[in-house]
């Protein structure tokens, strides 16, 4: 589904990515973990195609994001608030990503119907622009508007970030059931070893831009994750 190959991101002398090969499978949710300025951001805008590597090549079902746009059709992201129109009510963000993705009033509808909880009655209806909302409910339209067409491939960057405890819960059981049901491979970063470990059946931990384990989740993962940051910290 997405296939890295001899990935690097240099800024100045400081290599800050470098990936020689890494393969997400279709249906597959992969969790990446580190520390602050690990790389997991730059590997996922490389992904998206929003910052150009200086070597290496990035394939989404076997398209190179760098010179196709095939790709954007079947991919959902949220990485941070620039993705979001905070000039806009978030009724007018979403009838905007509906429309980019050519959805009907009635697929919009069937939307804010299966994120109803999520919403938890703080999103619409409140005649307030994006910008005015808190960040917690700023992250919950991002999320949100990155699923709404139903995406092949989802990418979220420290979803649960600004989250309350239930809306993290109900984020958990979105993308747990998203991913069992629906099929869809799902690339996330997070410092939350728990949620991260519940979520995700594959984690890779990066250092300093570098893959230094590559874990299939089972009950001891969350215990040796614990381990590893305890001895970088």
């Amino acid at each position: 589904m997405i296939e890295i190959r001899s990935l690097t991101k240099i800024y100045g002398k400081q290599t800050v990515l470098n990936v020689p090969e890494l393969k997400v499978s279709k249906g597959e949710s992969f969790g990446l973990v580190g520390n602050n300025g690990a790389g997991k951001t730059t590997m996922f805008r490389c992904v998206l195609d929003l910052i150009r590597p200086n070597s290496g090549t990035v394939l989404s079902k076997n398209n190179n994001v760098a010179t196709t746009e095939i790709w954007k059709h079947y991919t959902g992201s949220y990485l941070d608030d620039n993705f979001l129109i905070d000039f806009l009510t978030p009724e007018e963000y979403f009838r905007f990503v509906a429309d980019v993705y050519q959805l009907s009033a009635g697929d919009l509808e069937a939307f804010y119907k299966e994120f109803e909880d999520f919403f938890n009655n703080e999103i619409l209806g409140k005649r307030k622009l994006i910008r005015n909302l808190s960040s917690g409910n700023r992250q919950k339209i991002g999320i949100a508007a990155a699923l709404m067409p139903m995406p092949e491939i989802i990418v979220l960057d420290e979803p649960f970030n600004s989250l309350d405890p239930s809306t993290q819960i109900r984020l958990k059981t979105i993308l747990k059931s998203w991913q069992k049901e629906k099929e869809i491979t799902m690339l996330i970063s997070s410092h939350d070893l728990n949620h991260i470990t519940e979520v995700c059946n594959r984690i890779v931990i990066l250092h300093e831009g570098i893959m230094v384990q590559d874990l299939v989740t089972n009950p001891d993962t969350l215990r040796v994750l614990e381990e590893y940051f305890a001895v970088k910290s």
